[in-house]
């Protein structure tokens, strides 16, 4: 009896490591980033390896040279998340987040600028060498110039409220930017071509 009730312990804590093993495994690769997910307020676009993958070279010649090139760099990319709000509330969230995954990561300031009433701001993991990043984080908000009924007109001219949080991993060759942000039509994809423009 003894032997069973030992056997039946084991076996108890043999389910609790696994349960604890997949758990952790689940959780491998989320950030804080991906709370973001949960408010209603915020619009999500989550990209796992194969889809983006499968996205990033529709409808292209692979047969090239510079075709061949652009491929083996996209299957190098792990993962595309872009999370886009007007509310102002949500931004602050998001705010909040980014400035919190800043603090954890290991992230540092590639580059920032002003274009109008937006800030957009560009953080980086160091990657194999200067042109090269395992993560590239773009955070923008502040009025941007859209035709809205929710915007408000300045100048006559119409403008929303807007922040976008674009979180961009794996082996990323940052000069390649402008060709994932032209092929896919990332929304803040013309603000994140300055990463790029920034290496060449």
């Amino acid at each position: 009896m003894k032997n069973y009730k030992s056997y039946l312990t084991m076996g108890k804590k043999t389910i609790l490591i696994a349960v604890l093993m997949v758990s952790t495994l689940a959780s491998f690769g989320q950030t804080s980033i991906d709370k973001l997910e949960d408010n209603e307020n915020i619009t999500s676009f989550i990209l796992n390896q194969k889809m983006f993958r499968m996205l990033a070279t529709m409808g292209m010649n692979i047969e090239d040279a510079e075709g061949k090139e652009y491929v083996e760099m996209v299957n190098k990319i792990t993962g595309l998340k872009v999370f886009t709000s007007g509310d102002e509330s949500a931004s602050k969230a998001m705010t909040s987040t980014v400035t919190s995954y800043l603090k954890s990561s290991k992230l540092e300031e590639l580059m920032r600028f002003k274009d109008g009433d937006q800030t957009v701001k560009f953080y980086v993991r160091e990657g194999k060498d200067e042109n090269h990043v395992k993560e590239l984080l773009m955070f923008m908000t502040g009025l941007s110039d859209f035709a809205d009924d929710e915007g408000v007109k300045i100048n006559g001219k119409e403008f929303k409220f807007e922040t976008v949080v674009i979180s961009l991993t794996g082996e990323i060759d940052l000069r390649q930017i402008s060709k994932i942000t032209s092929q896919m039509d990332i929304p803040g994809g013309e603000q994140l071509n300055k990463a790029g423009e920034n290496k060449e």
